[in-house]
C-alpha cells in the first residue's frame, strides 16, 4: 500500500468505528463528501483491497512489448556496442537512443533504454569521484563571453593520427563552432576565430587558458620598460576589439571543457559511423552536419535577447589582422632582414616620404606566406612599401678552403735514449740521475716547510 492508501485505510476504520464522520473525513482526506461515501462503500465490501488502485500490478498502456525490447537490444548489440568494451567503443543510452530513432526509426525513451542496456550488460554505471566546484552562472547575452580551447584526441581512432579539435562555445547559449587544426597554433586559433566572426560577428571577450598561443612571459626589455607582453593572437584580438581573459584553472572555463568530453564520446562514434578517415573530410562533416545537430541538442536560449556581437569594422583589412607582425629596422642600404631573408625596399618617392634608414617598420606574414612591409605614419595609418628580394652573392663553384696546417710534434725521447735514438753514456746517465735526485730533494723540503708553517699557525 502507498502512503495515500494507508492514510485512507486508517480514516475508513475510524468511520466504521463511528469515531469520525464522513464530512470530517472528507476534509481530512481532501475529497468530496460523495467520494468519501464511495471509498467507504468499497472498504466495507472488499476490505483493505478496496482501497488499492485497480491498475496496481497491471501492465502499463505505454509499456513496450517484448518484441520491441528484443529488437532494440539486438540493434544495439550489432551496431552500437563496438568491437571492444570501453567508453570510446560502446554507445551510451542517450546516444544509442538518438541513433536508433535516426537510423532505424525505433523510438525508445532514454530511461527505458538505459534499463534494458544495463540488464543486457551493454552498459554499466560509472561512478567517478569528482571535485565539487561552485557553479558559475551563465552570461546573460549572446556574444558577451566566448570560451576557446583545444582538445587532443584520437578522433579517427586507428584511421588517423591524434589531432587537436579547437572549439569555441558561447557562455550564454552554448552555440559551438570548431575545426581540426592539427596542433594548437596561432594560425589554427586565428582560423577558428575568423570562422566565428564570419558566422556570428565579433564577440566582446574571449576566455582562454594560459598556453603560449595566448600568453607569454615578458622579456627583459619589456620588464625594464614596463610593457605588457602580447602574443600574435593577442595582437589580433586587440585589433578586433576583443578582450582576452586568461583562465587560471581548467574549471574556470568549464563549458568548453564539458564540450570536449561530449565530443570525445559522441563525435568519435559519429565519425566512425560515417566512415570518415581523413581530417579534411572530418572538417567538412563538422561544418555541414555535426555542429548543426549539436546546437539543436544542447544550445539554450540566452537570458536576455540582445546580441552583444559587433559587426566587423569595414575599415579593417583582415589580411592585416590575421597575420604575423614583427618589427624590423631598415638598414643603411634600404634592406630589411626577416626570417633569414633580405628584403630590398624599392626607394620610391612614397617610401622615402614614410621611412628612412634606421627607421622601424613592420613585417607582416599572411597565412599564405605573403610578406608585407608596412610603415606607420604619425597619423596612425599604414603605408605598404614595395620590396624585392635581394639576389644572393655568387661564390666560386670549385673553390675549396685549404686544410689548416698540422702543427709539428716534438719527438719525445724514451728513457735511457737520446732524441736521435742513441743510448745514453755513463756520464749522461749520472747527470740525469743527479738532476732527478735534486728535484726529489727540493720537493721534499718544500713539503716539510708547508707542514711546519701550518703547525705554527695552529
Amino acid at each position: 500500500m502507498s502512503t495515500k492508501e494507508l492514510k485512507r485505510w486508517v480514516v475508513m476504520r475510524r468511520i466504521r468505528d463511528r469515531t469520525l464522520s464522513r464530512r470530517e473525513a472528507a476534509g481530512l482526506l481532501g475529497l468530496s463528501y460523495r467520494q468519501v461515501k464511495r471509498v467507504f462503500q468499497r472498504f466495507r465490501t472488499r476490505g483493505q483491497k478496496g482501497l488499492i488502485h485497480g491498475n496496481v500490478g497491471q501492465r502499463s498502456n505505454r509499456a513496450h512489448t517484448p518484441a520491441v525490447r528484443a529488437q532494440a537490444v539486438a540493434l544495439i548489440t550489432a551496431h552500437f556496442s563496438g568491437p571492444a568494451r570501453g567508453r570510446g567503443q560502446r554507445f551510451g543510452p542517450t546516444l544509442a537512443a538518438e541513433h536508433l530513432a535516426e537510423e532505424f526509426g525505433v523510438v525508445i525513451p532514454v530511461p527505458t533504454l538505459r534499463r534494458w542496456m544495463l540488464a543486457a550488460q551493454l552498459w554499466s554505471r560509472l561512478r567517478k569521484s569528482k571535485r565539487v566546484h561552485r557553479r558559475r552562472a551563465r552570461r546573460a547575452h549572446f556574444g558577451e563571453l566566448v570560451q576557446m580551447d583545444g582538445s587532443f584526441h584520437a578522433w579517427l581512432e586507428d584511421r588517423g593520427p591524434v589531432e587537436c579539435l579547437l572549439t569555441m562555445i558561447d557562455d550564454a547559449t552554448g552555440e559551438t563552432l570548431g575545426h581540426f587544426t592539427g596542433e594548437e597554433t596561432t594560425w589554427g586559433a586565428a582560423e577558428v576565430l575568423q570562422a566565428w566572426i564570419a558566422k556570428y560577428g565579433v564577440p566582446q571577450a574571449l576566455y582562454v587558458d594560459a598556453k603560449s598561443v595566448f600568453v607569454r612571459p615578458a622579456t627583459c626589455n619589456e620588464l625594464a620598460a614596463g610593457i605588457a607582453p602580447v602574443t600574435q593572437f593577442g595582437r589580433m584580438c586587440a585589433k578586433l576589439g576583443i578582450r582576452l581573459i586568461v583562465a587560471k584553472t581548467p574549471e574556470a572555463k568549464g563549458r568548453v571543457e564539458r564540450v570536449h568530453g561530449t565530443n570525445q564520446d559522441r563525435l568519435v562514434k559519429k565519425l566512425r559511423r560515417a566512415g570518415i578517415g581523413t581530417y579534411a573530410a572530418a572538417n567538412q562533416y563538422l561544418a555541414a552536419t555535426y555542429w548543426t545537430a549539436h546546437r539543436a541538442r544542447f544550445a539554450v536560449a540566452p537570458l536576455e535577447p540582445a546580441d552583444f556581437h559587433l559587426p566587423l569594422d569595414p575599415r579593417l583589412n583582415l589580411a592585416h589582422v590575421f597575420c604575423l607582425e614583427t618589427p624590423r629596422v631598415v638598414g643603411n642600404d634600404w634592406v630589411v632582414r626577416y626570417d633569414n631573408r633580405a628584403l630590398q625596399i624599392v626607394p620610391t618617392a612614397r617610401a622615402k616620404r614614410h621611412t628612412h634608414p634606421k627607421a622601424r617598420i613592420l613585417v607582416r606574414e599572411t597565412p599564405t606566406g605573403e610578406l608585407l612591409l608596412v610603415a606607420r605614419t604619425p597619423e596612425g595609418t599604414d603605408q605598404i612599401l614595395e620590396w624585392q628580394p635581394v639576389t644572393p652573392t655568387t661564390h666560386r663553384p670549385n673553390y675549396q678552403a685549404s686544410p689548416p696546417p698540422v702543427p709539428a710534434q716534438t719527438p719525445v725521447a724514451p728513457a735511457g735514449f737520446t732524441r736521435s735514438g742513441q743510448p745514453l753514456s755513463a756520464r749522461q746517465m749520472a747527470v740525469r740521475a743527479r738532476w732527478s735526485r735534486a728535484v726529489t730533494q727540493h720537493v721534499a723540503r718544500k713539503a716539510a716547510r708547508t707542514v711546519a708553517s701550518t703547525t705554527d699557525t695552529g
